[in-house]
């Protein structure tokens, strides 16, 4: 029986959604399409009626993931700006470090994207480049006559690769990986040109 558009795009946004998950928690190279289909609710057969292959699936996903996180950064503005402090907060929390599942799908598949096709790495680097921007206006408007490109570039590299080296230190180091956190988190309020904050606990 043919299914209708509706629940075609039902049966894709759940597979989407769901490898979304799975690549966050467990790695783009350690979920296979069967694992997600059985997540979606659907069956293997399903998922190549809406995907040629997995690697157009995990472009989707970190799209969607994408998406996701450019609207919580949105989800809160001053003056017509994103707040890039509540954002921060949330972003390099112990609670969103610990939340494989859940939170930022750069750092979750950062290391294993030079390893994907170009649709894929188009998906990350879009999502990066929205994140850059929002910094990028920011920077220039404290810090006239800086290179708010750079720094803004370099800044939400350090958020990625900062919550990466935090989960990656947590099992044996926890102390460590709250420092991290924190000292990213310093490093980037020093290159916005924030006010100086206090150590966390």
């Amino acid at each position: 029986m043919k299914i209708t558009k509706e629940k075609a795009d039902e049966n894709r946004a759940a597979l989407i959604e769901a490898a979304s998950r799975l690549f966050r928690e467990k790695g783009i190279d350690g979920v296979g399409v069967a694992e997600i289909s059985k997540a979606a609710g659907l069956t293997h057969g399903a998922l190549y009626a809406h995907f040629k292959s997995k690697e157009e699936l995990s472009a989707a996903a970190l799209a969607w993931g994408m998406e996701q996180a450019n609207a919580k950064l949105y989800s809160g503005t001053v003056d017509g700006e994103p707040d890039l402090d509540r954002f921060l907060s949330y972003y390099l929390s112990p609670q969103q470090r610990d939340d494989y599942a859940g939170h930022c799908a750069m750092a979750a598949s950062a290391s294993e994207i030079g390893r994907q096709d170009a649709a894929t790495s188009a998906a990350f680097t879009e999502g990066y480049m929205v994140l850059v921007r929002a910094f990028e206006r920011k920077v220039a408007a404290n810090n006239p006559g800086a290179d708010a490109l750079q720094i803004a570039m370099g800044i939400v590299a350090a958020m990625i690769g900062g919550l990466a080296v935090s989960r990656a230190a947590l099992s044996a180091r926890p102390a460590v990986s709250a420092q991290v956190l924190e000292g990213v988190r310093q490093l980037i309020d020093n290159a916005l040109g924030s006010p100086a904050r206090s150590a966390q606990p």
